[in-house]
């Protein structure tokens, strides 16, 4: 029987070359859902220097001011709703979804998710939602458990049990892991292009902490771990990464930046640290160029795309326990788990996978098999496909 085609129209805040864990899954999927045959469309915010309209592999993005939370950060929220009311009009009738499927919209604004919300059932279209976060506000509670969401997708079960917790029904909750272009992030790619680059890295034992950088990710604990592991390890070398192109709701990415050189500083690792970002094209590469992966997150840390980008790349991650990492790296199988902000415990874990060449090939096959088993790119957009069909 000839699968039915669906138009399916995405919403949420940031697209390439906004970096981000949603930002990076949004190109996994709905580039597949298209090659699936769907009608495929995103809003999302503008950026400077992208055109208001393109195509991305098959998928229309539409970007808009009123998306742009850095924006709306600055501008406050007063007096928009007639604004962003047209705004997703106009999109909505443009696209014609059979699904609207929205990412993290039970925060940021109330203006924008309980408009979305009207238009939605006036018109008879589902309304699902993707919880990718979680936040412990009055705002996130009200979004959360007020809007009549069709229904809710969790990407881990740590944020599934939160969303109970605030008072979501679990028969409206399912959860679906994130999953990986497992073609773009695989082993034993060539480290040429890193090292043409960054020939400082060339020969050293390098960890990669892929996150933004930020106190919530962990970044001053890498920076205390990579201390220690310069006394075992001296030409050791720690990347961090995603330092500009970033949603900053808060507006606190430069005091964190600020703090965490500073520890650089003291320490005395300039010539062990390399802070850049890296375009998404240029990470499998990284990943190649990588001993070690770590995420030591002091964060409920909700699910963490790159735990599934190292493991696809065959290198073992080091996280901590903390939210959904713990669901997909397990202890001495794929990687390490270690204490929050416990920087001795993880400076110990990254040196033995630096010296046991063994152990750390053998978890990082490991995760590689795990990957092709349960988070391919494949597996995951079906997952989400079968899910709107119980609703068109």
């Amino acid at each position: 029987m000839a699968r039915k085609k669906m138009n399916i129209a995405h919403l949420h805040w940031g697209f390439p070359p906004i970096v981000g864990g949603v930002e990076t899954h949004l190109t996994i999927i709905l580039p597949f859902m298209a090659r699936r045959g769907h009608n495929v469309s995103l809003l999302t915010a503008s950026v400077e220097g992208q055109k208001g309209k393109e195509n991305f592999k098959g998928v229309n993005i539409v970007r808009e001011p009123v998306m742009d939370l850095n924006w709306l950060a600055k501008r406050g929220l007063e007096g928009i709703g007639k604004d962003v009311e047209r705004i997703f009009l106009n999109f909505i009738e443009s696209q014609k979804p059979d699904i609207l499927h929205v990412h993290n919209m039970h925060y940021f604004s109330k203006t924008h998710t309980y408009i979305l919300e009207k238009i939605a059932y006036k018109k008879g279209i589902p309304l699902i939602l993707t919880a990718h976060n979680i936040w412990d506000d009055l705002l996130c509670c009200e979004l959360s458990t007020s809007v009549r969401w069709g229904h809710i997708i969790a990407v881990s079960h740590f944020i599934e049990r939160e969303l109970i917790g605030l008072g979501c029904s679990h028969r409206n909750i399912t959860t679906v892991h994130h999953g990986i272009d497992e073609n773009m992030f695989r082993p034993a790619l060539n480290p040429s292009r890193i090292y043409n680059k960054y020939p400082q890295l060339k020969g050293r034992k390098v960890f990669f902490h892929p996150a933004r950088m930020g106190l919530a990710k962990g970044c001053d604990v890498a920076i205390k771990a990579m201390r220690l592991v310069r006394e075992r390890v001296p030409k050791a070398m720690l990347v961090l990464s995603g330092t500009k192109n970033i949603i900053d709701w808060g507006l606190s990415q430069q005091k964190d930046i600020a703090y965490i050189i500073r520890l650089v500083d003291n320490f005395k690792l300039r010539d062990n640290v390399i802070i850049d970002s890296y375009p998404l094209e240029l990470m499998p590469y990284m990943y190649a160029a990588t001993d070690v992966c770590i995420y030591p997150s002091t964060a409920s840390e909700p699910f963490g795309l790159t735990m599934l980008e190292a493991m696809a790349s065959a290198k073992p991650m080091v996280v901590t326990r903390a939210g959904g990492m713990p669901e997909i790296i397990s202890d001495g199988v794929n990687g390490f788990v270690v204490p929050v902000r416990d920087f001795e415990e993880l400076a110990s874990r990254i040196t033995l996978l630096f010296e046991e060449d063994p152990l750390r090939e053998r978890l990082g096959i490991t995760g590689r098999k795990m990957v092709e088993a349960r988070f391919t790119q494949k597996h995951i957009t079906d997952l989400l496909l079968n899910l709107y069909k119980q609703f068109t």
